[in-house]
C-alpha cells in the first residue's frame, strides 16, 4: 500500500473547499461548472522555514554505514524543531536471502526474478523496516475504516447504493459510466463522485450528462480514501435511494486497501489489456464483488483469451461474478443494468426495514411509557 507508493498528504482538494496552499475558493454551480477564484485573508501567514507559526514536518534522513547496514531518522528543517526527535531512529539491515523469506521468488521460481511482496508487509521501503511498515498500514487503515463506517452510516440511512469504480487508466470507466447514466437517469437519482489526480475533465463529462458530479483531485495520491469521500458526500448531498458511483483513480494497487463505506467494489479489465491482469495484480480482484470486461466489441481485432481472463480472476477470487460489456455497443448492457437496478432495491428493501424496525421500537416505547402513567 502507500508505505511504498509515494502518496503525499494535503495535496487532495475537492471541488467547492478553498484550498489552504494557494487560497483559492472553489464553486460549482447550480449547471454543474466549476471555477475558482482567489481568496484573500487579513493577515500575513508564516509559511517559511524561519518562522515560528509553521513548523514543516520532520522527514527521515537515512545514512548507509562502510559495512553496509542502514538506518533512518527524522530530521527536521526547522528552529522550532528540536533536533532532539533524531535520537530516536531504527535500524534496517540488509541480509542474504537466497530463495526468499522477504525477496522470494516469483510465481515462475525463475533464478532471476525479485520478489519484494513475501515480507509481513508485503512490500519494501528502503531503509524501513517490515515491522514498522506493517504498523504504518496498520494506522492508516484503521483510520481509514473508522471513516469508511461513517460514510456506510450514512448511505444506509439514506438507501444509497454505491459502488467504488476501480481499474487501471484507459480501461473505458468514464465512458462505460456515461452509458449506464444515459440508460437510468431518467428512472433513479444519480450522482458521481470523481477521483482523478489532476483536471476536472471526467466530471465535466459526467455533469453534460446532466447528473451532479463531484471532482476530487488527489495531487500526488494514488487513490481515492474515505475522507475524502465523506467530505464529498457532504457536497455533493445525493438523494435518498439513489445511486452513488464513485470513479476512483486508474490504479490496481492501492485503492485495493481502502473501503470507502461503498456496497462493492466493481473491477473493470478491458481487452485492450492482458488477460494475466487478475494474477498481477491479485489484491484489486480479490477485493471486487464483479468484474466487468470491457470494450469486448474489439475482440476480433486484438490478442485477448477471454475465457483465460475469466479463469484468471476467478482463480484469484472464485465467488467473482463476470459480465463482459461493450459501452461503445451496449453489448452486455441489460445484463449490467440488471444488476444494478437489484442492487439499489436490495438497498432500498434495507432502509425501509430499518425505517420499519425503528417505528415498532417507538411504539413499543410509547406502550410502555403509557403503561407507567396509569
Amino acid at each position: 500500500m502507500c508505505t511504498t507508493c509515494g502518496c503525499a498528504a494535503g495535496e487532495t482538494r475537492i471541488e467547492g473547499e478553498t484550498d489552504d496552499a494557494t487560497h483559492e475558493h472553489w464553486h460549482v454551480h447550480a449547471d454543474g461548472s466549476a471555477h475558482a477564484h482567489p481568496h484573500a485573508h487579513a493577515g500575513e501567514h508564516a509559511h517559511g522555514h524561519g518562522g515560528l507559526r509553521y513548523a514543516p514536518a520532520p522527514h527521515a534522513h537515512v545514512h548507509r554505514h562502510a559495512d553496509g547496514t542502514v538506518h533512518a531518522h527524522p530530521h527536521a528543517h526547522d528552529a522550532a524543531v528540536p533536533h532532539e526527535a533524531a535520537v530516536a531512529h531504527e535500524h534496517a539491515h540488509p541480509h542474504a536471502h537466497p530463495h526468499g523469506a522477504e525477496h522470494g521468488h516469483g510465481e515462475t521460481g525463475a533464478a532471476d526474478a525479485l520478489h519484494y511482496g513475501h515480507g509481513p508487509a508485503g512490500a519494501h521501503a528502503p531503509g524501513m523496516t517490515q515491522a514498522r511498515m506493517v504498523q504504518i498500514e496498520r494506522d492508516i487503515l484503521a483510520k481509514n475504516d473508522a471513516f469508511a463506517a461513517a460514510n456506510r452510516k450514512r448511505l444506509a440511512e439514506q438507501g444509497i447504493f454505491a459502488l467504488n469504480l476501480v481499474s487501471s487508466p484507459g480501461s473505458g470507466k468514464t465512458t462505460l459510466l456515461c452509458r449506464t447514466i444515459d440508460a437510468l437517469r431518467t428512472r433513479f437519482p444519480i450522482a458521481v463522485i470523481e477521483g482523478d489526480q489532476q483536471t476536472s475533465h471526467d466530471a465535466e463529462r459526467i455533469r453534460a450528462t446532466g447528473v451532479p458530479a463531484l471532482q476530487i483531485n488527489t495531487g500526488k495520491g494514488c487513490h481515492l480514501d474515505a475522507a475524502m469521500v465523506g467530505r464529498a458526500l457532504q457536497k455533493l448531498a445525493p438523494a435518498d435511494e439513489s445511486l452513488l458511483f464513485i470513479e476512483n483513480v486508474g490504479n490496481l494497487v492501492c485503492p485495493a486497501a481502502f473501503d470507502l463505506g461503498e456496497a462493492h467494489k466493481v473491477a473493470i479489465l478491458s481487452v485492450t489489456e492482458g488477460e494475466d491482469k487478475p494474477l498481477k495484480y491479485p489484491d484489486m480482484f480479490r477485493a471486487a464483488q464483479l468484474m466487468l470486461v470491457n470494450k469486448v466489441d474489439l475482440l476480433p481485432y486484438v490478442s485477448f483469451d477471454l475465457e483465460r481472463a475469466v479463469e484468471h480472476a476467478r482463480r484469484v477470487n472464485p465467488g467473482l461474478r463476470v459480465i463482459c460489456v461493450s459501452a461503445t455497443t451496449g453489448e452486455g448492457f441489460d445484463d449490467w443494468l440488471a444488476w444494478l437496478e437489484h442492487g439499489l432495491a436490495a438497498q432500498r428493501a434495507q432502509k425501509q426495514e430499518t425505517v420499519a424496525g425503528l417505528r415498532r421500537r417507538i411504539a413499543e416505547l410509547e406502550e410502555k411509557l403509557v403503561a407507567l402513567s396509569r
